[in-house]
């Protein structure tokens, strides 16, 4: 199903309308969603390995930062009243052992008891600030989703869970890059100040045109690669670590949440 809405209309949607479009059947990437409110990417596991995915995650908060946890089984969280976890985010994934082995729009009849949630920030938060400040958003205005990378850079493993950091990119005029920087690394819960600008071969990255997940994004002259750490690293981590059950948002398909982006900014009243 595909949306009615306007770019100018999606931004201006109450969370929880966002929240009604997508339990409907509607699909996409909700960068520019719901203007000024957290989006979340979410994880839920099994509960033996609700440790493991905590102790993750503390142990590497700049692409973890962890905005709530659930009890075993729960299907809401304090980040939006009345939503359910299991149908109001626009798709889903479903892994075995590691393995990508379905991605619903719902998660009704994949869903456990045992399953603990963990809702981790999200880069799509701080989106708004950096459009306040001048900044361009290109895959947002080319309609597409954000770039998506595996890295080189190996996250400090935790028990049974190891991986490698993923990155978002967004294409930067270079002169808008301090900007850029000054404005996320305000909110160090949605990942914070990027991890690395310029040269993407020092990420291990080969080829711009060609992410891990997500679109490609076409860059405007004078624009430069910045990257961010990005809530997708869990994803990657259960990839290499193989646990035997777990779900997950669909990149860039996040959880948008009535929380204000203003909360998760420093100095914030």
């Amino acid at each position: 199903m595909s949306t009615v809405y306007t770019q100018d209309e999606r931004a201006r949607l109450a969370p929880e309308t966002a929240r009604s479009v997508f339990r409907s059947g509607v699909v996409e990437p909700t960068s520019g969603w719901s203007h000024g409110h957290a989006q979340a990417n979410m994880i839920s596991v099994p509960e033996d390995w609700a440790y493991d995915v905590l102790l993750f995650a503390q142990r590497n908060r700049k692409p973890c930062p962890v905005l709530d946890v659930t009890d075993a089984g729960a299907t809401s969280t304090i980040l939006a009243a009345g939503a359910d976890l299991r149908t109001d985010l626009p798709r889903y994934r479903v892994w075995e052992r590691g393995e990508l082995v379905d991605e619903p729009t719902d998660v009704l009849a994949h869903w456990r008891k045992d399953l603990v949630t963990f809702l981790i920030g999200c880069s799509f938060t701080f989106e708004f600030a950096l459009t306040t400040a001048g900044v361009p958003l290109r895959h947002v205005d080319q309609g597409r989703n954000v770039s998506m990378y595996v890295t080189n850079r190996q996250c400090r493993p935790a028990r049974r869970l190891h991986g490698p950091m993923v990155v978002s990119m967004r294409h930067v005029p270079a002169p808008l890059v301090g900007t850029a920087t000054r404005v996320s690394g305000l909110m160090p819960e949605v990942h914070g100040a990027p991890v690395h600008v310029g040269t993407p071969a020092k990420l291990g990255i080969r080829d711009l045109a060609k992410p891990d997940f997500g679109d490609a994004v076409k860059a405007h002259k004078g624009d430069v690669p910045v990257f961010w750490a990005c809530g997708v690293t869990p994803q990657a981590a259960l990839m290499a670590s193989k646990p035997p059950f777990a779900i997950t948002h669909a990149p860039g398909h996040m959880f948008v949440t009535d929380k204000p982006d203003s909360d998760y900014r420093v100095g914030a009243e």
